[in-house]
């Protein structure tokens, strides 16, 4: 496909909502995973450590 302008890329015959629409939430999403892993990662470290140091407070 081709485009005479960036106005008209960005527009995409239509489709433009939400294609880029689609893009941001996909983007938005890659970024929050590595995010959300890595504090699950440490409130299980922490949970682990708590354990381990008093065991019988875990349920």
């Amino acid at each position: 496909m081709n485009w005479n302008s960036a106005a008209e890329f960005f527009h995409m015959g239509g489709y433009g909502f939400f294609v880029w629409t689609s893009y941001a939430v996909c983007a938005v999403c890659m970024l929050a995973e590595p995010l959300l892993a890595r504090a699950r990662h440490q409130q299980a470290l922490r949970d682990a450590a708590q354990a381990a140091a008093d065991p019988e407070e875990m349920t």
